[in-house]
């Protein structure tokens, strides 16, 4: 009589699967998964002994019930190192607890570190499993012939996308187990979204008036470029007004259809340009084809699942979507991490053309990281980056440095005719100007915007405007509310209707808004230039008559923003055409120089993985692109009063905190303890914050600066 399988899992209607069947399918995926990057045996070899460990006696008494634990990850870890296979030794080690650091060689079997627990099976720490042998064979993998050229950073990059693909290929297995059938998957094809695209742009000609016919030719240039160029690393410099984002995505698709590229992936700074990014492609491209990710997007199984909204759930997991639209701080996090949730969707990013709009927001302490990576994801899995910006910064160095043997190729070089027709606005300084006299000019004007460097600013100067059609826009509004405030905004402004508003920066980047006028406070030439692609945005008026004033305000700039400010009045004191390209060159390679080396990675991330043994979960631990201590705090306005209602009756989840992101506010740790200590919020036992005292947040400027006790100001 044969005797019964070792079991993997075991559904709630009592189907089981066997480890064998488990580990030959997640070893079929992960192989599949590693091919764009010639990772194929190490992610088969690394699939086949995963669950190794579960041919224990004490893993079956666990699945049937006993309660034991039982550390299944270390056993296939250890048959893989025993075999010198390290990348499939680590990917199978960190396939349930995340990636762990390297250690040392004095690290004993109680320890966490990966050779601490490749000494569990010798010391008799884990439950014997040798009847693994009876079923499995483990392959002897190659590596890819990069790795036997490279050593170290390359290494340890190599091996979190091995572990990408096992952790999704297991997920993926178990799933379909679970659920008894595979998932669905997006069967769109490239060429299928070209010829949306090109439905889609072919009303814009012949193109009407010379703005129309640059906008058009910077679009046909892009798609020639993109059929043209081989797979690599590129710029693209085009003056805001000049149809960045469309054009961008036809290079992507273009590029794509041309070299089998298989996914279009597009990087932004602020969700607030996301948001506004994503329903442009979803209207091109059809909203099945596009996945929105980040923090404030919430697909909610529970509340209305349909086919669509679980597909896109399931995707924000592993990006497997033709088209995703995330933030940087998903993307770059997500590449210097340990755990499965936020690694398991890497290995799709190989393979694929990838957008990094904005690309002079990356934040200065974290560029040489970011510039790294990108940089791996050029030279070894397959992807051609674009660095797409109206203000191109002077990376082309720092890029060399990693990747000497793939030059930074400009997909629009500036043509200086072409480039006027875009030149829609003219500088002026103001000089210095307290609250007061700012204000008065501001209310000079039917329509105008101003911009200023701290939110406290924002409030006084907005305290001071007059009449109807004034309005205040900040991080201190949650986001619905901001977005409910730019409608209003939009509106009056195309109606011609009184609107003044002051905004801090949160406006420069991709928010589309034309106004007559733009008031700027000193800040970074890059700011500056953003701002006034708010200005004469539609070319409706001349140059001459649409100005962004550039002043200093009656308070200290913050400090955080002193380099910037620093080169930018630099540049400008050179240039006399600050939007120039020469300006912006010579602005962004002052800042790099003031910065320095060693500040643009401040963390000390590279030489950590150069200098220790794979040291995974400190480099996490130290990775945040947006290391601020801030505090959030839930708004009961509008819509989030229901939602606030749940999560003090107890409920939680994902889904709720995601929606709840709608109406959070961000708070500096002294504002949130002030508040607190005045007894203004109700913080739950699951450490949430609600606003209790609904007085302090305010339909026209959100949540106030001071505590009811009027102790707390802060910027």
């Amino acid at each position: 009589m044969e005797s019964a399988p070792y079991l993997a899992h075991s559904s709630a209607t009592g189907q089981t699967q066997a480890v064998f069947d488990h580990l030959r399918g997640t070893a079929s995926l992960a192989k599949d998964f590693a091919r764009p990057f010639g990772g194929e045996g190490q992610a088969e070899l690394a699939g086949l002994a995963h669950d190794i460990g579960k041919y224990s006696q004490g893993f079956q008494k666990r699945l049937k019930g006993a309660p034991i634990q039982v550390d299944h990850s270390t056993a296939g870890a250890v048959e893989c190192w025993r075999r010198g296979q390290p990348f499939a030794a680590f990917a199978v080690a960190g396939h349930h607890g995340g990636l762990p650091d390297g250690g040392s060689q004095a690290d004993g079997p109680d320890q966490a570190t990966f050779l601490g627990r490749m000494k569990r099976k010798e010391n008799g720490v884990l439950e014997p499993y040798d009847c693994w042998e009876q079923e499995v064979t483990l392959p002897q993998a190659v590596v890819p012939d990069f790795l036997s050229k490279q050593s170290g950073s390359e290494w340890v990059f190599f091996t979190r996308m091995l572990y990408s693909c096992l952790v999704d290929a297991d997920f993926l297995d178990t799933e379909a187990f679970m659920e008894g059938r595979n998932r669905e998957r997006n069967e769109t094809s490239i060429n299928q979204l070209w010829d949306k695209l090109r439905s889609y742009t072919s009303a814009w000609f012949p193109p009407k008036g010379e703005l129309n016919r640059q906008r058009c030719q910077i679009l046909e240039r892009c798609i020639h470029e993109g059929e043209a160029r081989s797979p690599g690393l590129f710029s693209l410099t085009v003056p805001t007004g000049g149809g960045k984002t469309v054009a961008s995505l036809a290079f992507a698709l273009a590029h794509a259809r041309t070299h089998g590229l298989r996914r279009v992936i597009y990087v932004i700074p602020y969700t607030s340009i996301i948001e506004q990014t994503a329903e442009v492609f979803r209207e091109i491209l059809g909203e099945e084809n596009v996945l929105e990710h980040h923090s404030n997007m919430l697909y909610d199984l529970e509340g209305e699942a349909n086919p669509h909204t679980i597909r896109l759930a399931k995707a924000t997991e592993n990006w497997d979507m033709p088209v995703v639209v995330t933030t940087a701080v998903q993307f770059f996090e997500s590449l210097y991490a340990c755990r499965s949730s936020q690694c398991r969707k890497l290995h799709n990013i190989a393979g694929s053309v990838v957008i990094f709009d904005e690309a002079q927001m990356l934040p200065i302490a974290y560029l040489r990281p970011c510039v790294w990576a990108i940089s791996q994801l050029v030279a070894h899995y397959g992807i051609s980056a674009v660095l797409c910006t109206a203000t191109q910064p002077a990376l082309a160095p720092v890029f060399h440095e990693f990747l000497p043997q793939v030059p930074m190729q400009e997909l629009c070089p500036p043509d200086t005719d072409q480039w006027e027709v875009f030149r829609r606005v003219s500088f002026q300084q103001a000089g210095r100007l307290t609250w007061d006299d700012l204000a008065a000019q501001l209310n000079a004007h039917s329509q105008v915007l101003c911009i200023v460097n701290t939110r406290k600013a924002a409030q006084a100067v907005y305290g001071r405007l007059d009449g109807a059609g004034t309005f205040h826009l900040s991080t201190l509004m949650c986001p619905s509310h901001r977005k409910a405030q730019l409608t209003e905004i939009r509106r009056r402004l195309n109606e011609g209707l009184p609107c003044r508003v002051v905004s801090t920066s949160l406006i420069e980047a991709g928010v589309d808004v034309d106004f007559p006028a733009v008031f700027r406070e000193m800040a970074g030439l890059d700011s500056i230039l953003q701002a006034a692609g708010r200005c004469n945005r539609e070319g409706r008026r001349s140059a001459e008559e649409s100005i962004v004033y550039i002043f200093e305000g009656e308070e200290k700039a913050p400090q955080l923003f002193s380099t910037a400010i620093g080169a930018g009045k630099a540049a400008m004191s050179r240039h006399a055409d600050i939007a120039s390209h020469a300006a912006i060159h010579a602005y962004f390679s002052d800042l790099l120089d003031l910065k320095g080396t060693e500040a643009q990675d401040q963390q000390q991330i590279l030489p950590l993985i150069q200098s220790e043994f794979f040291p995974f979960r400190t480099v996490a631990e130290r990775f945040h692109l947006i290391d601020t201590p801030t505090r959030t705090v839930y708004i009961p306005w509008g819509e989030g009063a229901a939602l606030v209602a749940q999560l003090r009756a107890g409920a939680g989840g994902r889904a709720l905190f995601r929606r709840l992101g709608q109406y959070g506010v961000s708070v500096y740790e002294t504002h949130f303890s002030a508040l607190e200590a005045a007894g203004d919020l109700e913080v739950l036992e699951n450490g949430a914050a609600i606003l209790l005292n609904e007085g302090l947040y305010c339909d026209e400027t959100g949540l106030s600066l001071e505590a009811d006790s009027g102790k707390g100001s802060f910027i």
